[in-house]
């Protein structure tokens, strides 16, 4: 085993547990990022953009295509749908014919609620596949993989959500210009944000509504980034405002080092690790340096956890002789039923998906990360420190970002605590736990793994409708 290999042996439980991840057995795009990331050690580099310095952005017609892209109906939908829903293409570079595809789910009250962006990690995860169809869009998919049922948790209750694939390759987005695949976190925020000024023009009714970014895993990194890209050119005084009101980020990837001390120590308290394999690495490995011992290294060849899901350690797995449901209700096999979906041509069309081929993946297995800074922590302070609202959240069985590399994470930006940590509720449950810090709010979803949405959608709308009104979630078991 080698030493990145064995390195991430644990921190991404699948590649040691040999189970389907994000769809794909044996494809995890976090675990390519982490190894990618450990070889450019010991330099930590951070991409941030430069103060005071506009970034151009392509921006063209948008006439008529809003009523274009205008979904009627999606194969297998129910009756009983009021809301409007679009999904389409936005050009963000003709020259490389790069764009980039969305799904939009309007609100009931579409006029008088904010506007929300979802992003799904990776890097390379299919935010309307794994996002929407799966965790807190509007629909989820049956098990026949042709029919739709309503989600009475849908996050579009609270708010016009708005599901981006990014970046080019990801999904049903896609480019001209094959070296587009060869992307990372600087051209993802600059082609996101690009998208998010000429999906404004189009859709001219939201250029002034509260706007909020969501989503998870390595949206950890996307997330920082573009709040940050905004920010700096909501200073350009010829140049769109976005009005951004917040961002909040799920089981959050931020920060290389903490999740690998987190990731081990979650283990071990979760009884996936013996006591002396864990004192053993404990002991013997520094993570923050790129030459780890040969004792380090025993250690770590012997991780072994066995055949888990690793984004929901208490989860069962798809196929499993006992079949058995999930303790939170959710399919462990619904990304099949999506795939089985998305890859149907009837479903596509509907979508407005016109440039075939075009196979949907979980995961695109064509881009190539090439720009990845080690932690964003410096970002989200600086977020924190421009007066929007920032949240982190944890589901508290996922293994893959577990809940103490966030909590370790925020121990290095070193903020005081304005609430102290209490359990919050909802239907007369405790929900999870939060914290209030000085302009950084943190809250855990119990009983769910990585996707909070899928575990517990109850509990992730309860939470999810606190961060819209920014106020810490209730305290009152009533």
């Amino acid at each position: 085993m080698t030493r990145i290999s064995a390195l991430l042996s644990l921190s991404l439980l699948c590649l040691v547990a040999s189970v389907q991840c994000y769809g794909v057995k044996g494809n995890n795009p976090l675990a390519k990022l982490m190894e990618a990331q450990m070889s450019k050690r010991p330099s930590t580099f951070l991409n941030e953009v430069p103060n005071n310095e506009y970034l151009p952005v392509f921006v063209g017609s948008q006439d008529g295509l809003k009523e274009a892209d205008k979904v009627e109906s999606l194969p297998g939908q129910p009756d009983g749908a009021t809301f409007e829903q679009y999904s389409g293409y936005v050009t963000v570079d003709p020259v490389a014919g790069r764009a980039l595809f969305y799904y939009f789910a309007e609100s009931e009250n579409s006029s008088s609620q904010p506007l929300v962006l979802w992003l799904n990690g990776g890097p390379g995860c299919s935010s309307f596949g794994n996002g929407a169809m799966m965790e807190l869009g509007p629909y989820r998919v049956n098990s026949d993989g042709k029919t739709l049922s309503l989600n009475k948790y849908a996050w579009n209750n609270e708010a016009n959500m708005l599901f981006l694939e990014s970046p080019a390759g990801v999904g049903f987005s896609y480019s001209n210009t094959s070296s587009d695949y060869v992307t990372g976190d600087t051209k993802t925020a600059a082609d996101s944000y690009t998208f998010l000024i000429n999906w404004l023009e189009r859709f001219p009714e939201y250029q002034t509504r509260d706007f909020y970014i969501t989503g998870e895993s390595y949206a950890g990194h996307y997330i920082p980034q573009l709040a940050q890209l905004i920010l700096q050119n909501n200073k350009i005084t010829n140049q769109t405002v976005i009005n951004l009101k917040g961002v909040a980020i799920g089981n959050a990837y931020i920060d290389l080092l903490t999740q690998y001390t987190g990731s081990y120590d979650y283990a071990w308290t979760h009884a996936l690790l013996s006591d002396e394999i864990h004192e053993g690495i404990t002991v013997n490995c520094n993570f923050s340096s790129i030459n780890l011992t040969p004792a380090c290294m025993s250690y770590l060849q012997q991780v072994d956890v066995g055949n888990i899901f690793p984004y929901d350690i208490y989860a069962p797995l798809c196929g499993s002789p006992s079949d058995s449901p999930s303790t939170s209700g959710f399919d462990p096999c619904t990304d099949t039923y999506i795939y089985k979906y998305l890859n149907t041509q009837l479903v596509q069309t509907s979508l407005h998906v016109t440039v075939p081929p075009k196979s949907w993946e979980s995961c695109s297995d064509v881009i190539d990360w090439t720009d990845s800074p080690t932690t964003v922590l410096p970002v989200i302070k600086k977020l924190m420190n421009s007066g929007i609202s920032v949240w982190l959240y944890s589901g508290d069985t996922d293994g893959v970002v577990p809940v103490t590399t966030t909590r370790y994470a925020i121990d290095y930006l070193q903020t005081s605590v304005k609430t102290p940590w209490y359990p919050w509720y909802t239907q007369a449950e405790v929900g999870g736990y939060a914290v209030g810090y000085e302009n950084l709010t943190f809250v855990t979803v119990r009983g769910s793994g990585h996707f909070v949405p899928s575990y517990q959608p109850s509990r992730a709308l309860a939470l999810f409708s606190s961060f819209l009104t920014g106020e810490l979630p209730p305290s009152d078991e009533n």
